[in-house]
């Protein structure tokens, strides 16, 4: 039975971060060592983005709070709110992301009406309330009350891959079932002000953003449908579970990513596809650039290095990967649908009626290595232009002049 992805689209908050901006407030907290300060440059400077979003409205010079609860911009200092005031906007803020994310895929898929929807899996690892997202997403569409609802909670960066892993099951067990996936993560709610390496650099990289698609088996979905969900597989590294690590701490949730995750990855990288590409005998043999798209999940820079290095990759197939990270930097499990929708939005490179594979990876705390392997079947409308000859080699161009020198971890 052949699953498709019907629809695939996202949502951010509407506040901005520009990155040299986010350094310098960063970068002139006093409490920070020598070192503390000279790892905020490097750290920023050295992430290759540009912009991110935040639902944080007061972490921007633009807005000013009454009572600020993360910026005070009178005195220019980074405050430390407690987890439960976090969790609060939370709560409010992701919820909106969530319902937002959600009415786009859906309207994305027009004969699909509200009430089709038979299951609903909801993900995020940066907030907790109840009744939840899941809940809320029922409620604010005005999907039916009876529809199955699943929440994957606090898994991390790879955990679109077991929603849609999980949507891809519940369609081969019923052929009319219409599964709605949404990841939403809200980052920025937990940086922070310190001389710690690992939460500098969780300072220097993410950000807040949602993404939505629309999953099902119906017949007749070929017609409209972007993309066929062909295969997962999971895979657990033998080291690296001290390396990357989310925790609860009492002034917001608690990174630990050290810079030992990139050669973690660059490692075991190969070994990690392997079970994969053997659900396609016929892929095996064949150089990874016989696969023409990556999307390989922008951990951050010296990840997506690593990776195109040991896979020998092409500078083309990570444009998808490295364009998301400097336009919205790491928004944990809703990235990798991020540079899915921008590989759907390129023209299919061999007419109308071709099919394209697509292989994506996405990599978490454990150390997990989650991987997908996918066929494009149609573009998505709306799209940006396509990347062959000439636009490929000038956006490559923009991409390069702009990447600062590499930071030391991710």
């Amino acid at each position: 039975m052949t699953v498709y992805v019907r629809s695939l689209e996202t949502a951010v908050p509407e506040t901005k971060l520009i990155q040299s901006e986010a350094r310098d407030v960063f970068a002139a907290q006093p409490g920070l060592s020598r070192l503390g300060s000279r790892l905020v440059n490097t750290c920023f400077d050295g992430a290759a983005i540009e912009t991110r979003f935040t639902a944080v409205q007061e972490l921007t010079n633009t807005s000013r709070a009454e009572e600020p609860q993360f910026y005070d911009q009178e005195t220019g200092l980074l405050l430390n709110p407690s987890t439960k005031v976090r969790n609060d906007i939370f709560a409010r803020e992701a919820t909106k992301l969530f319902v937002e994310a959600s009415r786009a895929a859906l309207q994305a898929a027009p004969e699909v009406d509200l009430l089709d929807i038979t299951h609903l899996v909801t993900v995020s690892c940066t907030g907790f309330f109840n009744p939840g997202p899941d809940y809320k997403v029922v409620r604010e569409l005005g999907l039916n009350p009876a529809v199955q609802r699943y929440h994957l909670g606090f898994m991390g960066c790879y955990a679109a891959f077991p929603a849609l892993r999980a949507a891809k099951l519940f369609c081969e067990a019923d052929p009319n079932a219409v599964v709605l996936v949404v990841c939403a993560e809200l980052c920025s709610l937990h940086v922070r002000t310190s001389n710690d390496p690992d939460t500098i650099m969780g300072s220097a990289l993410f950000a807040d953003g949602a993404a939505a698609a629309v999953v099902t088996a119906r017949p007749g979905m070929a017609d409209t449908a972007l993309m066929k969900l062909d295969h997962f597989e999971t895979v657990l590294t033998p080291v690296g579970e001290d390396s990357m690590a989310w925790n609860i701490g009492d002034n917001g949730f608690e990174m630990v990513l050290g810079n030992y995750v990139p050669h973690i990855i660059d490692d075991h990288i190969v070994g990690a596809l392997q079970p994969l590409l053997a659900r396609e005998p016929e892929l095996v043999p064949l150089p990874y650039t016989a696969i023409p798209h990556w999307a390989i999940h922008p951990g951050g820079r010296s990840i997506l290095d690593k990776v195109q290095s040991r896979l020998g990759l092409s500078d083309t197939q990570l444009i998808p990967a490295r364009e998301t990270l400097r336009n919205y930097g790491n928004m944990s499990s809703a990235t990798v649908l991020f540079v899915l929708k921008h590989i759907l939005e390129q023209p299919l490179r061999e007419g109308p009626a071709a099919e394209e594979r697509i292989c994506s990876m996405a990599f978490g705390p454990g150390l997990t290595v989650e991987t997908g392997l996918f066929t494009k079947i149609r573009q998505a409308t709306g799209g940006a232009p396509g990347w062959e000859g000439s636009a490929a080699e000038d956006a490559l161009g923009q991409l390069q002049s702009r990447t600062p020198a590499e930071a030391p971890v991710a």
